[in-house]
């Protein structure tokens, strides 16, 4: 499609014009979690387009699931490199992400600003049960892909209890599920095997040869300018605002935490949501127990990312907490930079890594180390879902510890019988008739609106 005679790797496979509005197409359609937002990309860039073919998009998959960050963005970032270079990964990933930004901002506003009357609490109320079967769904699905094996499964147990019973810290249960990964990739590989490992269908034959595709080696000084690029992408922002903000404000507090958060989301979205509550709600302060869901509510209805919920997170962390600014300016800055230091390494781990990706692949120890962390995974979902059905379901909770264990209760009589309820209803709906995450949402928001202005207690 380009006959220019620059060498491959250094030209436009497709125009950068066409490429741009084609990615921008594809970030109005990014609901429903990866697995949608990938699926989208496949109908654009595979079946109708044909930019790329199956396999070398499976290619491409493959290396984005080994990093942490959200998969889908990060492919975006690899196909929009391989056909326009860098400008065309920098480009795929910032609009993919970019009308969530816009959408997220207005919903955290209006949350922050009419959170308490009586039609956004009911929307809120119909939202959070309706999270709740998401999570759920995602264990399933999770767990159907990754664990095939009885040890495999052992480890998303031992992850659970770990999590729920022990406390702790998730990036400890990432290290010592990969570290046990790697164990039984080298000593016992049988465990290693997927649940689903049939070939791919090669799909339609693209229009661009996948030859034209390949990126040529890096240079020595390729991975040293790429680090330093991403550094200052994030030192300088930061060390601005802490300079204006003080290094103990709440916005540093959210950069650095959120930074760190940012290379430890090995699993997507949901397995770090644990962690992300728990230090946001237990240790920071930012959030009460059960806005968390609604954040996510927010982040499930919006396109993009899931993990944009860290947006939400900072917003209303940083309007409660503002410091010598407005609120609501202390607000957007909080929501905006937490953003970008949560993004800047998808971009960095892509242009890093992605020249590198065969023989990143061809690796047995790093593969059987990621599917042990992905089998952890499973137990981390499982330990967010239970985080947010006692928090949807019940109105109090109470701790109960005998040495080393610690764990959370719920209080029986305060039982939400409407949550209970909606919680069935989405149930019903996402699991037992299919219907897509969106449509869930929606129908529960609705049916929790109509029940709080028909006066039914919601809260």
């Amino acid at each position: 499609m380009n006959s220019d005679d620059r060498p491959v790797g250094t030209r436009d496979v497709v125009p950068f014009g066409e490429a741009t509005r084609a990615w921008f197409a594809i970030s109005l359609q990014t609901f429903g979690g990866p697995a949608g937002q990938i699926a989208v990309m496949q109908r654009e860039l595979v079946e109708e387009r044909r930019w790329i073919g199956q396999r070398r998009f499976l290619h491409a998959l493959s290396f984005c699931t080994l990093l942490p960050g959200p998969e889908a963005q990060q492919l975006a970032i690899y196909v929009g490199w391989l056909l326009n270079g860098v400008r065309g990964g920098l480009v795929a990933g910032v609009l993919f992400v970019l009308p969530g930004v816009v959408a997220l901002l207005g919903l955290s506003a209006l949350y922050v600003g009419y959170g308490e009357t009586t039609a956004v609490t009911a929307l809120f109320a119909g939202l959070a049960p309706a999270v709740l079967a998401v999570v759920a769904q995602a264990v399933v699905r999770v767990g159907g892909r990754a664990l095939g094996h009885p040890a495999l499964v052992g480890l998303a147990v031992v992850a659970f209890l770990a999590l729920t019973l022990l406390a702790v810290p998730f990036p400890a249960v990432v290290a010592a599920a990969g570290a046990v990964g790697w164990a039984l990739g080298r000593w016992a590989p049988v465990t290693m095997r997927r649940a689903a490992d049939a070939t791919p269908q090669d799909g339609p034959a693209p229009l661009v040869p996948d030859d034209a595709l390949h990126r040529e080696a890096p240079r020595g000084a390729h991975a040293a300018r790429v680090l330093l690029v991403g550094a200052v992408a994030w030192v300088v922002p930061v060390g601005l605002v802490t300079s204006l903000t003080g290094f103990h404000s709440v916005f540093t507090d959210q950069a650095l935490f959120f930074s760190g958060a940012a290379l430890v989301t090995f699993g997507g979205a949901y397995a770090v949501l644990a962690y992300v509550a728990q230090q946001a709600v237990e240790v920071h302060g930012w959030l009460a127990p059960g806005e968390m869901v609604r954040g996510l509510a927010l982040a499930e209805s919006t396109p993009g990312p899931l993990v944009m919920v860290v947006q939400f997170v900072a917003f209303v962390g940083a309007y409660r907490d503002p410091g010598p600014l407005d609120p609501w300016v202390a607000a957007l800055l909080g929501a905006l930079l937490t953003t970008w230091v949560t993004f800047v390494p998808c971009f960095v781990l892509v242009f890093l890594g992605a020249p590198h990706v065969e023989r990143l692949r061809g690796n047995a120890s790093l593969s059987a180390a990621l599917t042990g962390i992905t089998a952890a995974v499973v137990g981390v979902i499982a330990h967010l879902a239970l985080f947010f059905a006692l928090h949807t379901l019940f109105a109090d909770t109470r701790r109960s510890g005998w040495g080393p264990v610690a764990l959370e209760l719920p209080v029986p009589d305060t039982l939400r019988p409407v949550a209970l309820g909606l919680t069935a209803l989405a149930a019903l709906l996402l699991l037992g008739l299919r219907w897509s995450v969106l449509r869930t949402l929606g129908a529960c928001a609705l049916a929790g609106l109509v029940l709080g202005l028909a006066g039914v207690p919601v809260g």
